[in-house]
């Protein structure tokens, strides 16, 4: 397992599933918020704005929840929130890049900085880790959307970079300035995808032993769990016995 897909279901199986998934309802309404604020408040003049609601119906978050996050963004009073990038090491030499949506820049830094050292590793400035990574696009389908040589040849023909199918589904990466139109391609073809949306795709991938794994993946599970944070990227590989005997712990 490795890259950014290596640990995204880690905060699903840890601890209480209602308080998690709370947690995670709460982080996709403010996505929305915000990027219902930045543009219009209709998904489909919005690409920023439909991929946070496609994430959050991939979670099953209820319709009432997303219209409510959607009109939260032009009701008088309402909270901004700034986007903010953390970049640093991890133990065995691993890059993480964080991205938050914060109410407080200085509480979620401090924060942020504490969770790294207490696991052995150290924030850095921005861009200092970045360049080991590309800012993609990404699409994904279900597996039973269409076959993967399907899938393939029309992410072709919209101008995607690659594919990488198998059992889980399919995973288009694009540019991140051809994502709109390449999602909306595939979408006419194969029915709304699971997810679209700009990620950080690491280059190349080190792998490191349980012992530093173990110290990596404890960071990304308090990162994850941080209210602030939306999403965790890294560029290092563990054994999937490892992935599994943390998640169960």
């Amino acid at each position: 397992m490795s890259g950014h897909s290596q640990f995204k279901n880690i905060m699903h199986k840890k601890g209480k599933q209602d308080a998690i998934r709370a947690k995670l309802f709460s982080k996709l309404a403010r996505e929305i918020t915000v990027s219902a604020k930045l543009g219009l408040p209709d998904p489909g003049m919005n690409a920023r704005l439909r991929a946070a609601v496609l994430a959050a119906r991939a979670e099953n978050m209820p319709k009432d929840n997303i219209e409510r996050a959607i009109k939260k963004a032009s009701a008088a009073g309402a909270e901004t929130y700034d986007e903010v990038r953390y970049e640093g090491y991890a133990p065995g030499g691993v890059a993480i890049i964080v991205e938050a949506l914060t109410g407080n820049r200085n509480r979620t830094a401090g924060e942020v900085r504490s969770y790294f050292t207490k696991s052995g590793g150290s924030l850095a400035e921005t861009g200092a880790v970045s360049f080991l990574f590309d800012h993609v696009g990404v699409v994904e389908f279900p597996a039973k959307a269409a076959s993967a040589d399907a899938i393939m040849e029309a992410a072709i023909e919209a101008g995607a970079e690659d594919v990488q199918s198998s059992e889980d589904g399919h995973e288009v990466i694009t540019a991140l300035e051809n994502l709109r139109e390449v999602a909306q391609e595939l979408e006419a073809k194969f029915g709304e995808p699971r997810k679209a949306r700009l990620i950080w795709k690491p280059q190349n991938t080190i792998s490191v032993d349980d012992d530093a794994g173990e110290k990596i993946l404890r960071l990304v599970g308090m990162l994850e769990d941080n209210d602030d944070v939306q999403n965790v990227y890294a560029n290092f590989e563990v054994s999937d016995a490892l992935v599994a005997r943390f998640a169960g712990s």
